[in-house]
């Protein structure tokens, strides 16, 4: 019986993300809180912004005409501090002004105080000849009223909450958090403070794979419960399963997922729901599971460290940042020069932990091996290789760094 073929990345990805196109329920936030939430509506501005002409600098507001020529003496007529208001700018006159404060009525620029003198007799020297519009922030030149300043489906920045603040918002409406319940697959599993390093049984290892994930589900906003490692029973899969469908949107899991393999969770997940096992032409991360549990979702990722991170980075994260109605999902690749040699092509898609170099290039960690974690530490991204392309020094590549994958 001849197996199936094995789905590109962008098959997977588009049949996962179509199982994401209903958006969670919005709720409202302080925007203190909103970081890295993603917005549920778009922002419309009530306001412009500067609501008025402001000056960009301490100096003097003063009218051009005035200044014909370099060393101009001007009367000082009035002092104008950030929250004050002017007066009306008399022809003749300078206003001592502040960074932020209004440009009174009448002046048309403002001379930073480093190109004038403060005189003994009150007046101001202008040693420089100004233009109309020097030096000043027009109302509504970074904002105008009735503007779309945040499109609903943006995931919140730093920036983008100081955004929404300089239009007055306190609270903004937003996709409430996916719940994950985080499973764990596999006897040889062992959770780090249960067993010395010298007392491990024969065969086991530590438990990374839910550290990272849990982390990784945490940084894109997901309310998480550590269910622990599923049981080696059948019955009691089920139940455990069965129970973190409900109050959950999604059920993850890592290992057990392999086509052919032996475990208690293909069954117990066809039971309780849908199961689909994909094979996915990456490399690392081939094994693929996703389907439904009761009314949440499933996704099973492959056991080995490496895969599993590949696999959440590049298929798991879209799919909750769509859960949530983001609709920029997809990692920012750059070009960079390769400083390594790739001699050996491999038919699948192929994604090679990398680290730029002083010289702007990129070197290659010499252990690529879907268990060897440390790449990931070592590296700072990742080479987006495609299927049998060989990398020769001085070759461009697409590089994705693991901002793009981890926040």
């Amino acid at each position: 019986m001849s197996r199936p073929p094995l789905l590109t990345l962008d098959e997977a990805l588009a049949a996962l993300l179509a199982q994401a196109a209903a958006p969670l329920a919005q709720e409202e936030v302080s925007t203190f809180d909103a970081d890295g939430r993603v917005l549920a509506q778009d922002i419309v501005s009530a306001l412009q912004v500067p609501a008025f002409d402001n000056s960009a600098m301490d100096g003097y507001a003063l009218r051009c005409a005035d200044v014909a020529a370099a060393g101009t003496a001007l009367q000082v007529s009035q002092r104008i501090a950030a929250g004050s208001v002017g007066d009306p700018l008399q022809s003749g006159t300078a206003a001592r002004i502040f960074t932020g404060a209004p440009v009174p009525p009448g002046a048309d620029a403002v001379v930073m105080q480093e190109d004038c003198v403060a005189q003994d007799d009150g007046t101001v020297r202008v040693q420089a000849v100004p233009r109309a519009g020097q030096n000043i922030r027009h109302a509504g030149e970074d904002i105008a009223r009735g503007a779309v300043v945040l499109r609903a489906g943006t995931r919140l920045t730093p920036a983008a909450l100081g955004l929404a603040a300089s239009i007055g918002l306190a609270r903004l409406p937003v996709a409430r958090r996916p719940r994950v319940a985080l499973f764990s697959t596999g006897d040889e599993l062992v959770m780090p403070g249960t067993v010395a390093p010298h007392s491990l049984p024969p065969g086991a290892i530590y438990n990374s794979n839910r550290f990272f994930l849990r982390a990784l589900l945490q940084r894109l906003g997901c309310e998480v419960t550590d269910c622990g490692n599923l049981p080696d029973q059948r019955e009691a899969t089920i139940e455990a399963l069965r129970g973190a469908s409900q109050g959950h949107d999604v059920v993850l899991t890592s290992g057990g997922v392999s086509v052919g393999e032996e475990d208690h969770v293909k069954p117990a997940v066809q039971q309780l729901g849908q199961l689909d096992l994909w094979q996915i032409a990456i490399k690392p991360g081939k094994p693929f599971a996703c389907g439904r549990v009761g009314s949440a979702h499933f996704i099973g990722l492959p056991g080995n460290p490496v895969a599993s991170f590949v696999t959440f980075a590049m298929l798991v994260r879209p799919f909750l940042l769509r859960m949530q109605g983001a609709q920029d999902v997809a990692p920012k690749t750059i070009a960079i020069r390769a400083d390594f040699d790739w001699p050996k092509a491999d038919k699948r898609r192929e994604f090679l932990r990398v680290r730029r170099n002083a010289r702007d290039g990129l070197v290659l960690y010499p252990h690529q091996g879907s268990g060897v974690l440390t790449s990931t530490v070592w590296g700072d991204g990742l080479v987006d290789n495609p299927p049998g392309q060989t990398i020769a020094p001085g070759d461009t590549v697409r590089y994705i760094a693991f901002s793009e994958l981890t926040e």
